[in-house]
């Protein structure tokens, strides 16, 4: 029986996530290497009443150090998983499970990401859940400077460029429900040009190692281990969509019949039941979802 671990990314933080982790002597030392990374506490902007955790400049570095520590966790526990993925800001972290970079290197990359990611505040996200499938593309190929940013199953994709053009597509077409993202910028669409170059500046900095997992990426989900592909993948990624949908109809293919998504929240597991209702789906987003010794 193959097992694919999963990491969500921006969205499925929350004020509280990792309380449990703080405490833990096995954590405790990547928190401290993480604060001093960062020039700021995990735990102090995972537990701020304002909802700090939910500006991009926090929420990707916070939702990277608690993934990567519960992932350690459990491996240490003597589970691995056959095939890794992770949405979006995820993605780092499933490319820290299979080797590819350490922590460190993974958490300044990171850092740089949500850093320029936070300054690129000239558009929109919005999500579309129930939807006519043929009337979106067509307005999407209409109606220039607006992307499809997400592709997470089929009943439920994000677009992303220009508030005009995001407003245009909405006014368009019917959905069940359409809701604007609160994000600070157009991400995975071409708007991210100017940041996704100023990022490639930091990742032609850092070597790549032979994954020892296999990673199924956002901008391509054929599962790969080679450095240079993965690195090409990330590089794309920020201007690029996520092709969730298509890495959950991979996983069957690759005969992977559990996924575990390691993290907070529980909205891959959702987005994976209905593209693929036959997968066994766990959680583990605590110390008490941990599985045991």
């Amino acid at each position: 029986m193959k097992t694919a671990w999963v990491f969500p990314g921006q969205g499925s933080q929350a004020i509280g996530m990792g309380t449990d982790l703080f405490a833990l002597p096995d954590a405790k030392a990547k928190f401290e290497q993480a604060e001093h990374i960062l020039g700021w506490s995990i735990a102090d902007i995972c537990q701020h009443p304002e909802d700090k955790i939910s500006r991009t400049v926090y929420t990707q570095p916070c939702l990277y150090v608690v993934e990567s520590i519960l992932a350690d966790l459990v491996r240490s526990r003597g589970h691995q998983p056959d095939f890794v993925a992770g949405h979006s800001l995820g993605e780092y972290v499933a490319l820290y499970v299979a080797g590819v970079f350490d922590f460190e290197t993974g958490l300044r990359l990171v850092k740089q990401r949500a850093e320029l990611m936070d300054q690129a505040s000239d558009g929109m996200m919005a999500a579309l859940l129930g939807f006519d499938q043929a009337q979106l593309e067509q307005q999407l190929q209409q109606t220039p400077d607006v992307v499809l940013a997400n592709d997470n199953n089929a009943g439920q994709v994000v677009i992303s460029g220009t508030p005009t053009a995001v407003e245009t597509v909405l006014s368009q077409v019917k959905a069940k429900r359409a809701m604007k993202l609160n994000v600070s910028g157009a991400f995975h669409s071409p708007l991210m040009a100017p940041a996704a170059t100023e990022f490639q500046t930091a990742l032609n900095e850092i070597t790549f190692n032979t994954a020892q997992i296999p990673v199924l990426s956002n901008f391509d989900p054929v599962p790969s281990t080679d450095a240079a592909v993965l690195k090409t993948r990330l590089s794309q990624q920020m201007t690029g969509s996520v092709r969730w949908r298509e890495i959950s109809l991979r996983l069957p293919e690759e005969s992977v019949s559990r996924v575990v998504e390691i993290g907070p929240g529980k909205v891959l597991t959702g987005l994976i039941k209905r593209t693929c209702p036959s997968l066994v789906l766990e959680n583990i987003s605590s110390v008490a979802e941990l599985p045991q010794l």
